[in-house]
């Protein structure tokens, strides 16, 4: 019941990164939002909750994690049924960035008090593995969640769902879940403001890239401030007392080899959910819910490959699964690169998401054992906020640079298509297409297809890095192999 209340919040807080993502056409003719000012329905909460990760698993460490668990779900409920309710669009990502603070709160805690709940060996290692099946299967949940909810309902309901999840799992953590041990300590607040503000810098300077290219002033002063306060970030960490990103920690090369596998990870499994979005609606012409469905094989999937991460861990520990895993999904990946405007979901696009799923789901329970191998007690908050965030922050980072080649690409073949269309056009149809400029089917159709391939060949790299870092970096110790079997190792926590 200690996992189920765990996971459910995991699931709730990570899902609602992309249970949105199908309402988004609902919620712009609803709030009056922008084309361009719609991606921030998304951006607001991923880089909130990525940027504070960090802050979040350090206030676990010092007040006590069921706590500050509590109060994160709290938050996280109330911003939830504010978005709802929300009548503009400032009012939505108001809340949205709130709903990122509640999750950021929430989400280390939670992976915190599965190092405290859990005895090592079999047991935590069972443990990690349903939670890191809900965290890789969350997206594709969230997407079908989505879909119903808008489908069937109002695309409010995609915020007010989350009340009464999030008041059912603050009834059950007093019941099964032990307080911890509280750390004294201060609170890293320069830390975390810099961390947030330089990624939220670094993020909006390759979504402007996408759009005004390159060259464009705000573009390069919004690089050299995120290079500016990231290198503020830094220095602050290394004077710190307390910081919240323990440099330390980086020291060890198996938990930096970690850290940069998730970065390269999450950038490819955020696009790859945000592309095959766009894919299976504009191009496949999905309703919502069958959107969401076809997204449906991903979760199980997923939870097959962290399955079968978890029980051969101790045997053969977790480096064969991080080289085998990336291997996978750079292969799904690239095999997806071959879509075009004839594809079909069959065909085309279940086949290269399930081997995807399979690599992810070995990849994120061998990385989530791997982030907290030998971290002390007092430390683990602050370990575990480090492994989300770089998840966030990577997918959200990732995300950005992919959607800049996939402008490029689009840029590039819609060069190619307009002349096309303008050659077989009505007088209707040119006169649309001059007001509005964008291209109707079928040459929209091979506008996106071009687009998303371009980004595809991109996240298939990021996985590839992600494998050769395991291969080259990752080193077991037998002591290592020995904890996951349920021993005591050298340096055991």
């Amino acid at each position: 019941m200690a996992l189920f209340v765990i996971a459910s919040c995991q699931l709730m807080v990570v899902l609602d990164i992309t249970i949105v993502n199908i309402a988004l056409p609902q919620i712009q003719s609803s709030l009056d939002f922008s084309t361009t000012n719609l991606s921030w329905v998304v951006n607001a909460y991923t880089l909130t909750f990525g940027g504070l990760l960090l802050l979040g698993g350090r206030a676990g460490d010092i007040l006590g994690r069921r706590r500050v668990f509590i109060f994160g779900v709290l938050l996280f409920v109330f911003a939830s049924l504010l978005g709802g309710l929300a009548q503009n669009s400032g009012q939505l990502l108001a809340a949205r960035a709130l709903q990122g603070v509640g999750g950021a709160i929430a989400s280390p805690t939670s992976l915190a008090l599965i190092s405290t709940t859990f005895k090592e060996g079999p047991e935590r290692n069972r443990a990690f593995g349903v939670f890191a099946a809900v965290s890789a299967g969350g997206s594709a949940i969230g997407l079908l969640a989505g879909g119903i909810l808008v489908e069937w309902l109002d695309w409010r309901w995609v915020l007010f769902v989350n009340v009464p999840i999030g008041l059912l799992i603050v009834l059950a953590t007093p019941k099964w879940i032990k307080e911890s041990e509280r750390h004294p300590g201060n609170f890293d607040v320069a830390g975390a403001l810099t961390s947030t503000l330089g990624m939220v810098l670094l993020v909006y300077g390759f979504i402007r890239a996408s759009d005004e290219g390159w060259s464009d002033p705000l573009t390069l002063a919004s690089f050299g401030g995120a290079v500016l306060i990231l290198a503020t970030f830094v220095f602050v960490e290394r004077r710190s007392k307390q910081p919240i990103t323990p440099l330390h920690m980086f020291a060890d090369r198996n938990r930096a080899g970690t850290y940069a596998i998730m970065l390269c990870l999450a950038a490819a499994m955020f696009g790859m959910f945000f592309f095959l979005t766009l894919f299976v609606q504009n191009v496949l012409d999905f309703s919502p819910l069958k959107a969401g469905l076809a997204f449906l094989p991903v979760s199980a999937i997923i939870a097959i490959g962290a399955g079968i991460a978890s029980q051969f861990l101790p045997k053969y520990g977790p480096k064969p699964f991080m080289v085998t895993g990336g291997l996978l999904a750079a292969a799904g990946l690239a095999w997806l690169t071959l879509t075009d405007v004839h594809s079909t979901y069959l065909g085309s696009v279940l086949g290269p998401m399930l081997v995807f799923g399979l690599g992810m789901g070995m990849e994120f329970v061998s990385l989530t054992l791997m982030a907290l191998s030998n971290v002390p007690v007092h430390e683990t908050g602050a370990a575990s906020g480090l492994l989300n965030a770089t998840q966030q922050v990577g997918g959200s980072l990732g995300l950005s640079i992919l959607v800049t080649m996939f402008g490029t690409a689009s840029a590039n073949e819609a060069e190619k298509q307009v002349p096309a269309f303008l050659s077989q056009a009505s007088p209707a149809e040119r006169l649309r297409f001059q007001r509005t400029g964008e291209l109707p089917p079928p040459w929209a159709d091979q506008v996106l297809t071009s687009g998303v391939s371009a980004a595809f060949i991109v996240a298939a790299i990021f996985t590839a890095v992600a494998a050769l870092v395991a291969l080259l970096v990752i080193q077991v110790r037998p002591s290592d192999i020995e904890r996951l079997k349920g021993g005591v190792g050298p340096g055991a926590v």
